[in-house]
């Protein structure tokens, strides 16, 4: 049976996760591009993203679910991959925060926009904003964690506690890129200086990336070190209510200067 802990962890790295600068720069140029033609589409692109996201990781956790009494991965895969979560986890945060300190316009760019096809990328369409985020999710790194997961959720609770796990991870992860456009979109049609309101929202959540990015990674590092760092459902759920309430407080603040600006 998963812990309600587990469960709280896994919506605590979906939100992390969906603030990852490959999600955010995907995300904000969909949003650019769409706000002005489709101004209620650009509204919900991150929720389409994540959708498909989420669909990828759900396949390949399930797949290996249901194939779990094929094959039995060895002892130290599960060890190989915490280690390669935590040093991800680490790299997104170091190389966000050198971003924040060095450059004063902030911007996340994402290695993985590459992947998908210029016209894929291009499109406006709802269902291509899904595939994009599919493509996001078939992702070495994204599909590693996920099929790890899988195995570990089956080894504890079979595949109904795979199924709970991604559904944690999926909420965490929907509810920051479904804000993530919300914010970006409604910020650019509240101002006549979309360009600078949007860039000082983008610093304020560079500074949550690296706090979870950090906190996250050290958190797992210490489980991971055999310390007795275990904390309470209590500790987890404010955690997740907390990371949440900050994306909220990011949205109100910026729209509150973005109107403030305008009727200057």
């Amino acid at each position: 049976m998963i812990e309600i802990s587990a469960l709280w962890l896994m919506f605590v790295l979906g939100l992390r996760h969906g603030l990852d600068p490959d999600h955010v720069a995907v995300i904000d140029n969909i949003v650019f591009r769409t706000v002005q033609p489709r101004p209620r589409l650009a509204l919900w692109v991150g929720t389409l993203f994540a959708l498909g996201h989420s669909l990828s990781v759900a396949v390949v956790a399930i797949g290996v679910s249901l194939a779990a009494d094929a094959f039995a991965l060895p002892a130290w895969s599960g060890p190989l991959v915490d280690a390669a979560v935590i040093g991800l986890l680490l790299i997104v945060g170091s190389l966000n925060l050198h971003a924040l300190l060095v450059r004063a316009d902030y911007t996340p760019v994402g290695w993985r926009s590459g992947l998908v096809p210029r016209r894929l990328r291009n499109s406006t369409h709802p269902l291509a904003v899904v595939a994009i985020g599919a493509i996001f999710g078939l992702v070495f790194d994204t599909a590693t964690q996920a099929a790890a997961w899988g195995a570990a959720a089956t080894a504890k609770g079979g595949t109904t506690a795979a199924l709970a796990i991604i559904a944690a991870f999926t909420i965490g992860m929907m509810l920051a890129d479904t804000l993530d456009s919300q914010i970006v979109g409604r910020l650019l049609r509240a101002t006549d200086r979309p360009t600078a309101t949007v860039r000082r929202y983008r610093r304020a959540v560079g500074w949550l990336v690296v706090a979870l990015s950090f906190g996250t990674a050290g958190y797992a590092l210490a489980e991971l070190s055999g310390l007795d760092v275990a904390l309470s459902d209590g500790a987890f759920t404010a955690i997740g209510i907390g990371s949440a309430a900050a994306i909220v407080l990011l949205l109100v603040a910026s729209r509150w200067r973005a109107h403030a600006g305008t009727s200057v």
